[in-house]
């Protein structure tokens, strides 16, 4: 048995890229070559999962990349058996890192005999032998208490922090960070404590799911350059529709900073044809080919948060203290 063990990881199809390029940045903060497990992640042809891993991993501290994104239930299940397979293995300790933790938005019962699935993947998730889970941005903070595991949830604020502090270099007493919603309050306070800057709310209504019957601004954004931060962009409706009345309200200009990229449907149609001056998001969901080609999209890497978070739970060190920005700073120099 080797005296220490080296961390390993494997990746799934969900977001191959950016496995490799974690493996790439822990190349380089350690001086030697780490390399994706070599593995196949396959389909039969009904559909069913197989994964076959061909090298050794007896003993060894393994780390599983992948995201529960779309299609969200083949990525989940493949992240499963990904875990049989290392457990059956004698693997010493498996930890998934899911940049995006999808189900997330089924956190609570919102009405009667629905379910709360969040929870049941967590159960899942548990039970595939998973010891630890590394994720980013949870939709609800709370998702933490589902697992009877450890769970370290990163944030996203310190690399829009780097991003914007260098964006608008010259012009930050004009910036204003805005809440698409009183529930992202949090979020948004967090980024405009950051950067200095003051908050401001949108405050949105539904008459029935997916329709938006009013939206009214909290806070005075004439004349403000105005940066909307949430967590996920989906069908981008929302976020496009907030846009334009923030605009009505008298803010020179309108950009959005969201961590998770579902850009589901007609999302990126409707960013390119929007108000948006500018939508950045994070590679924790692999993006297509239509949001690089996006004229007013870009995409911030996070291989380097995720890769200095996987070696500090391996050597045993806080993984909170890359929560601050100028910790995070000196990794992120010449990459933002």
């Amino acid at each position: 048995m080797p005296t220490v063990v080296e961390p390993k990881i494997i990746s799934g199809n969900a977001n191959r890229p950016l496995g490799e390029a974690v493996a790439r940045r822990m190349s380089l903060y350690r001086g030697m070559s780490v390399n994706l497990v070599d593995a196949r992640i396959e389909r039969f042809n009904d559909g069913e999962v197989f994964v076959e891993v061909f090298e050794n991993v007896r003993g060894e501290d393994m780390y599983i990349m992948q995201s529960t994104s779309n299609p969200a239930n083949d990525n989940l299940m493949e992240l499963l058996v990904m875990a049989d397979a290392l457990r059956r293995s004698s693997a010493a300790r498996i930890t998934a890192v899911m940049p995006y933790f999808g189900y997330a938005r089924q956190d609570r019962r919102t009405k009667a005999r629905t379910p709360i699935t969040a929870k049941l993947v967590a159960n899942m998730i548990a039970e595939a032998g998973i010891e630890r889970v590394l994720t980013m941005d949870l939709h609800a903070a709370q998702i933490q208490g589902f697992f009877d595991i450890p769970v370290d949830n990163l944030y996203a604020s310190p690399i829009f922090a780097l991003d914007i502090l260098k964006q608008f270099d010259g012009d930050l007493e004009d910036v204003m960070v805005v809440s698409p919603d009183v529930g992202g309050v949090a979020r948004a306070r967090e980024l405009a404590k950051r950067i200095n800057a003051p908050l401001s709310i949108v405050d949105k209504r539904r008459e029935k799911p997916g329709e938006i019957a009013e939206m009214t601004v909290i806070g005075n954004v004439e004349g403000k350059k105005c940066i909307i931060v949430d967590d996920m962009c989906d069908t981008a409706g929302t976020l496009c529709k907030a846009a334009e009345v923030i605009l009505e309200h008298g803010a020179t200009e309108v950009h959005a900073y969201i961590s998770h990229g579902v850009m589901s449907g007609p999302a990126v149609e409707r960013v390119t044809s929007s108000v948006l001056k500018t939508l950045v998001l994070t590679d924790s969901i692999q993006p297509t080919d239509a949001i690089k080609n996006a004229s007013n999209i870009r995409v911030l890497p996070t291989a380097p948060l995720f890769a200095q978070s996987i070696l500090n739970i391996w050597n045993g060190t806080s993984v909170s203290s890359l929560f601050e920005t100028d910790v995070l700073g000196p990794i992120y120099e010449g990459i933002l």
